[in-house]
């Protein structure tokens, strides 16, 4: 991780669903940087790929439908973008799959359309009651992204 840790718990889950088995383990630092490893079936997935993509979804999801519940954010208000949202943040994204689709002559892209939804539902739901379990440090990591 770069930077101080912005809290002091890694936040980390792991579902087991019917399109794959997934596994996140996450930390916001005050560093600018954005640091997010993807695997999949313990493949590295160097040039992003379908679940990464999902993780940026769920997180995004998440942190938005908290600041709105908690009125962080005005009706008038945009959501923050997943890109700031991921400022500081240092993860991990496993996805194991029966049949991977690694494209690219490096496989290191997974193509996988359903790991994108599976992914995502995965990070909001999990986040989403990382948030409701811990409102005073939620409140002020979400605070960093309004």
């Amino acid at each position: 991780m770069v930077g101080t840790a912005v809290h002091p718990d890694v936040i980390a889950f792991e579902r087991d669903a019917p399109e794959a088995a997934v596994d996140v383990a996450l930390r916001w630092s005050d560093s600018r940087e954005e640091r997010v490893r993807g695997f999949a079936n313990g493949v590295p997935t160097l040039e992003g790929s379908t679940h990464l993509l999902g993780f940026r979804d769920g997180l995004a999801a998440a942190v938005n439908a908290y600041a709105r519940e908690r009125q962080l954010l005005t009706a008038a208000d945009p959501d923050p973008s997943a890109d700031r949202i991921c400022q500081g943040l240092t993860a991990v994204v496993s996805v194991k799959l029966d049949r991977p689709e690694f494209l690219g002559a490096t496989r290191g892209t997974l193509g996988n359309p359903a790991a994108r939804p599976c992914v995502a539902e995965t990070v909001r739901d999990h986040l989403g009651t990382w948030f409701a379990e811990q409102p005073e440090r939620a409140g002020a990591l979400v605070g960093r992204f309004l």
